[in-house]
């Protein structure tokens, strides 16, 4: 019995051109840390960060672990990103009170899923509640569905986190990242 399995992203978007593009704002706005769940959709960006010597790049177990990193960081003089998938910011917004409570800076980078042409059910409740779950936590969120809007607004996202002390999120559409598919 052959077990059916999700691929990367297919289409003209395969092989995350977006990656290169998120991973240099990251370092023109001087993220030392990078944090992630593994996620496909990540992959890329993941293995950019890791391989940059002016980055820590560090696993996770769970996505509000991010936040207590990103707190660490900022108090320790340096800035950090968290990388996610959509289902993901479920698991934080108990968490996201911190950011509120002490105005520190925040800047999440989130992959979508629950939307254009989702084949996975189980995406799709928390796809379609993420962007409200992060604004009702007082998350400034921007979302990009066009890639030559990526950079500037990847840019302006990190220049309101780290300049203006904002909790931001960056939400990266499926249609942006390209649809993902099972295959045998």
């Amino acid at each position: 019995m052959e077990i059916a399995r999700p691929t990367e992203a297919v289409g003209e978007d395969a092989g995350s051109p977006w990656a290169p593009i998120i991973f240099e704002a990251l370092k023109d706005a001087d993220v030392k840390q990078v944090t992630y769940v593994p996620d496909a959709g990540h992959t890329r960006l993941i293995s950019m960060c890791s391989d940059a010597p002016e980055m820590d790049a560090m696993v996770l177990t769970t996505e509000e672990e991010g936040i207590a990193v990103a707190a660490g960081a900022w108090l320790g003089g340096q800035r950090s990103a968290m990388l996610m998938q959509s289902s993901g910011v479920g698991n934080c917004v108990n968490m996201l009170s911190l950011l509120a409570s002490c105005r520190m800076p925040f800047l999440t980078i989130v992959t979508m899923r629950g939307e254009y042409q989702e084949f996975n059910p189980w995406q799709v409740p928390m796809g379609q509640a993420t962007q409200q779950a992060l604004e009702l936590m007082n998350v400034i969120v921007t979302r990009i569905d066009r890639l030559e809007d990526l950079d500037s607004l990847v840019r302006s996202a990190a220049a309101m986190a780290f300049d203006g002390d904002q909790a931001v999120a960056v939400l990266l559409s499926q249609r942006l990242l390209g649809a993902k598919k099972w295959v045998k």
